[in-house]
């Protein structure tokens, strides 16, 4: 099996990050493929990797996965040996379905707060709707610590595909914080924001602002 992953800027895509974060953390081997946005070239070489003309987008052989969730599904059946849904039915089933709203949901804080992983201490307006927002994504995180995150530091423990989509929320709330959470929430955000693989795509997206 040889993987390569097509991503965005590291700056700027969220939806890139998660499932890189995903091979990064379960060291399973990959091969990087960037490619920019914002240039002429920009949508046809999405076009030629990606059936949707979107990154991120995984090959493997003759087979194209695009969409991070899609992807994280892909390489957890792929790889059943890495455990990238928790083993416990009823802590897989949330952590399923807590991926799915992040997919899916918290439109108004996308909107609002773009990812925008180099910068810090860019304090912005909060709209109700993103209060609400934050107010889920916390009451989530602290939900799933207290409930399935003995056996680790993670969100139900041992790392998995929903630490991996809400990875760029991490971001977020480091770029346009402070954000105050419960405890268990703070651990947990901090915790993933010092890991070594969030480290190395913090320090590619600093070189691309630099450049």
């Amino acid at each position: 099996m040889s993987l390569t992953l097509y991503i965005g800027d590291k700056n700027l895509s969220s939806w890139s990050l998660r499932p890189w974060l995903v091979l990064k953390q379960s060291g399973i081997p990959f091969t990087e493929k960037l490619i920019r946005f914002g240039r002429p070239e920009t949508r046809s070489e999405m076009l030629a990797v990606s059936p949707t003309g979107l990154v991120p987008c995984l090959i493997d052989g003759e087979t194209t996965v695009p969409d991070s969730l899609a992807i994280g599904e892909y390489l957890a059946d792929s790889f059943p040996e890495k455990g990238l849904w928790p083993a416990d039915k009823a802590a897989r089933a949330e952590a399923r379905a807590i991926s799915a709203e992040m997919h899916s949901g918290f439109s108004n804080l996308r909107a609002v707060w773009p990812m925008n992983f180099s910068r810090r201490d860019m304090r912005h307006i909060r709209p109700d709707a993103v209060r609400a927002d934050i107010a889920r994504i916390a009451q989530l995180w602290t939900g799933a610590r207290e409930r399935f995150g003995a056996g680790g530091p993670f969100l139900y423990g041992r790392f998995s595909i929903a630490d991996a989509m809400y990875a760029p929320v991490v971001s977020r709330f480091m770029t346009y914080g402070p954000v105050e959470l419960s405890r268990p929430a703070a651990e947990w955000r901090d915790m993933m924001f010092a890991l070594p693989a969030m480290r190395e795509w913090g320090e590619g997206a600093a070189k691309e602002t630099a450049a």
